[in-house]
């Protein structure tokens, strides 16, 4: 060993003595034993988290923990993803089947899920855990994942990875008061789950963001369930139109958009432009580095300006249709910076509201928004008041006044 080699040669030149012999020895001893220890593997399955989750309260009552597992297939070959599991401080706290990772796994660019890596690709794994009512949110999460890897040898292509080790991130999440007043409101493609905007994964300013991980399109029904009643394309048929916006907290208003038109509701809009995207739109700065957000504002309606200091519940404007709209609604989420794509998206909570219901799923919605007929709601009797909750996908739920 090359320690000992040199021991041999400052001995016979006399400049050794005990100690010094004794120290060099275990460092050589120490060296040789983590080379033996240390074992060397082929992991073809490159994993990493780099936005750590951030613990917050569901508006059904429980911890939720969302966040990306990014994969990278560093083979010249598919790699199939068979299993994932979560683990929080060594616990296993959710595992995800093949069939379930098949709808959460994307490709870098795409939009459409899959469970198959092709040679040389990038991945998101969109991962939500949602831990048992009452339990310790962990401090550390790991993952260990069965990959099913074709570059391999025969025989050895079945293999488990375990890697990218995180903190769960410690921070408050901001509490903020409702957006909006009234009844009937229906928090639609919010978190956890929805295609549309937890997975709207970006490149922005040469890196990959996800502003819109948390964000909900508040949509209304009228006394009936309708979305809308009247003419598909006129923007008074909506429930929600004309609504108005309120200030979530008392903040200072770092930026304010109103000089868009609205679109014709009941398709989507082409040739949008990434800074028409919101529309008419309002960026507030809630304190702690945390901003937020209202988008598609109704033409005109806008009443604060760049600088302003406002209260909260202060009108701030009326829910329009302006921007990359599909039908009249609120646009709302929170984010690490005061632009709206080229930053992360937070969780946040709102301190009081009821939760009167949920619908089917977002198939149903979509295909009652499009038709204009009753959306079929599952009542909650007698309702949930929730405090300081962030309310999920497809719940129904009542702003006081």
């Amino acid at each position: 060993m090359l320690v000992l080699a040199w021991l041999a040669i400052l001995n016979s030149l006399g400049r050794v003595d005990a100690t010094s012999k004794v120290q060099i020895a275990e460092l050589d001893a120490n060296t040789q034993a983590k080379t033996e220890a240390k074992t060397e593997a082929i992991t073809p399955l490159l994993l990493k988290v780099h936005a750590p989750p951030i613990p917050f309260a569901g508006s059904d009552g429980r911890t939720h923990l969302v966040y990306e597992l990014w994969m990278t297939n560093f083979s010249n070959g598919n790699a199939t993803i068979e299993q994932v599991e979560v683990l929080g401080d060594g616990s296993v706290v959710q595992a995800l089947s093949a069939a379930e990772i098949a709808t959460r796994l994307q490709l870098a660019g795409q939009r459409e899920p899959t469970g198959t890596m092709p040679a040389g690709t990038v991945a998101l794994l969109f991962v939500h855990v949602m831990l048992p009512e009452g339990s310790v949110t962990p401090k550390m999460l790991t993952h260990r994942v069965r990959v099913r890897a074709m570059a391999a040898p025969p025989g050895k292509q079945e293999m488990d990875e375990s890697g990218a080790e995180t903190k769960v991130g410690m921070q408050l999440v901001v509490v903020i008061g409702p957006p909006l007043r009234g009844p009937r409101y229906i928090a639609a493609d919010s978190c956890c789950n929805a295609m549309r905007h937890t997975r709207a994964a970006l490149p922005v300013n040469g890196d990959v963001w996800i502003a819109q991980r948390y964000a909900v399109d508040w949509e209304q029904m009228d006394s009936e369930g309708r979305i809308y009643h009247g003419l598909q394309t006129d923007v008074k048929s909506y429930e929600i139109y004309g609504k108005e916006v309120l200030a979530v907290a008392d903040a200072k208003v770092v930026s304010a958009i109103d000089h868009f038109q609205d679109q014709t509701p009941g398709k989507m809009p082409t040739n949008i432009a990434i800074e028409e995207a919101d529309g008419n739109s309002v960026v507030l700065d809630l304190g702690g580095g945390r901003y937020g957000l209202y988008a598609h504002l109704e033409p005109g309606s806008v009443r604060v300006h760049a600088g302003d200091m406002i209260k909260r519940g202060k009108v701030i404007g009326l829910v329009g249709n302006t921007g990359n709209s599909l039908a009249p609604h609120l646009h709302f989420h929170v984010m690490s910076e005061p632009v709206p794509l080229a930053s992360n998206g937070l969780p946040y909570e709102i301190d009081d509201f009821l939760v009167t219901g949920s619908t089917p799923g977002t198939a149903a919605f979509d295909e009652a928004e499009a038709k204009g007929t009753p959306l079929e709601v599952k009542v909650m009797n007698p309702p949930r008041r929730a405090k300081s909750e962030m309310p999920l996908d497809q719940t129904v739920i009542s702003f006081g006044n």
